[in-house]
């Protein structure tokens, strides 16, 4: 069966590529957050349409298997390309021409797949090269663009490098197709890039509404809020603020912190002041971690921080459901998980009018958008929904709801569609350039030498 009948039959055979993080680690650590958990997902949701997906990531240990089935018709597979340990994701571009050559040797025939789809800039350069290697279309999704990135720099963080931005480029102009997971991002793809817009597709991220729900897994009764929180060492009508994600200047947590020490200070003998819980672990930059632990006590709200370790899908949903609000202070988003995530669980999300955030949240319906990074800004819209038990009640009423919008059956749908469009163009121009190649040719020697 051709690839075109293959992908007009929703059978497709599919290889992604996540080079630098694996779809099999825990979101919040590292490098891992919210692509693992679209690759992860996207890969799910396709594989229950009928297509086989093989995700091939960077081995990182020598335990490693070289397969690893997840659940029926997707599978991890772990290539070799360097030190096990050691190397810093700025560190892989060295690797990808054997992390290529890894991929290539994995291959049981001389075009094992109908599709080649890239995630993030570094997958992206070696895609191109298995792509063209085996005559199939290359689909990227950038993720996150260092243009897009340095143009909303953190104060304190250092600008992407030029290698990254061209590699970008490369990507840009060599991919069939790209995935934008919003007109925001389609725009910056377009703007930054200058990507030709009819190869640009826009397909929205999903949310498993199973998995991230208002009601606790075996939970019965009133009271299984406040038996939830007790399980987390939270108090019942504690005021509670939930940061998820990687502790990284682009994440904004420092924002919060400095928000929290003007709520703290604003605080009058008889209010409260929030409890403000940040999971996740350190990421990119070495001090992280430490430098806003630093900043917390400079504040003087050490009592009303908690740092938790990055948590898993059952416990990430969890926290959702105790916030009171979950915030994201992002300065560049690509979409933002996390705010489906919690608004999944009946939370209201206060988050930046950046990027995809201002698609994933409705301002003043499932949340509040928030148009700058000023602590006071933070501080006013934080204390506006914990000080107004009607305007949270209202905003999480229709959380769910706005969440309920954006599936991984949808996602998974409309990005079979690009492929089919991504390999119907190829057969297109192939069978254009077999044409034009015929009618150039004239006709052979021996032709000639008969005619003679």
């Amino acid at each position: 069966m051709s690839a075109v009948n293959r992908l007009a039959a929703r059978s497709p055979r599919v290889a992604m590529l996540s080079v630098h993080t694996s779809p099999l680690a825990q979101p919040g650590i590292g490098d891992a957050g919210g692509m693992n958990v679209y690759i992860t997902e996207l890969a799910a949701a396709l594989a229950q349409q009928g297509a086989q997906v093989d995700i091939f990531t960077r081995r990182t240990s020598p335990e490693q298997p070289d397969v690893v089935e997840v659940e029926p018709g997707v599978s991890v597979r772990h290539v070799t390309a360097g030190p096990y340990e050691g190397l810093k994701k700025e560190d892989l571009p060295g690797q990808l021409s054997y992390f290529a050559r890894g991929v290539l040797r994995t291959a049981v025939s001389e075009s094992p797949y109908d599709v080649v789809h890239s995630h993030y800039w570094l997958s992206g350069q070696v895609g191109a090269i298995v792509a063209e290697h085996w005559g199939v279309p290359l689909v990227h999704s950038m993720h996150t663009m260092a243009r897009v990135k340095n143009a909303h720099i953190a104060p304190a963080d250092k600008p992407e490098p030029k290698g990254r931005i061209i590699g970008e480029e490369q990507v840009v102009a060599e991919s069939d197709a790209l995935i934008a997971n919003t007109d925001i991002e389609a725009m910056e793809l377009e703007e930054f890039y200058d990507a030709d817009p009819a190869a640009v597709h826009v397909v929205a991220p999903g949310v498993d509404l199973g998995a991230f729900s208002p009601v606790a897994p075996l939970s019965v009764g009133v009271g299984a809020r406040e038996h939830e929180r007790a399980s987390l060492g939270l108090g019942s009508t504690e005021k509670v603020i939930v940061f998820a994600g990687r502790v990284q200047p682009l994440k904004g947590p420092d924002v919060l912190v400095d928000a929290l020490g003007i709520l703290a200070r604003r605080a009058t003998s008889s209010e409260s002041v929030p409890t403000l819980v940040i999971l996740g672990g350190a990421s990119g930059r070495k001090h992280a971690l430490s430098e806003l632990k630093e900043r917390v006590r400079r504040q003087g709200i050490e009592a009303n921080v908690r740092f938790e370790l990055p948590a898993t899908r059952p416990e990430l949903a969890a926290w959702f459901r105790v916030a009171d609000v979950v915030a994201m202070p992002s300065r560049s988003e690509s979409f933002g998980l996390v705010a489906l995530e919690a608004q999944a669980c009946g939370t209201p999300v206060i988050a930046s009018c950046v990027g995809g955030l201002k698609i994933a949240v409705k301002h003043n319906i499932s949340g509040l958008l928030v148009r700058d990074h000023r602590p006071e800004s933070w501080a006013n819209a934080l204390g506006s929904v914990l000080s107004d038990p009607q305007l949270r009640s209202r905003l999480a009423g229709e959380a769910r709801a706005v969440a309920a919008t954006f599936t991984w059956e949808n996602t998974a749908k409309a990005t079979l569609e690009v492929y089919e469009s991504a390999v119907h163009q190829r057969a297109l121009q192939m069978n254009s350039e077999e044409h034009s190649s015929n009618r150039t040719k004239g006709p052979s020697l021996g032709a000639q030498t008969m005619a003679g």
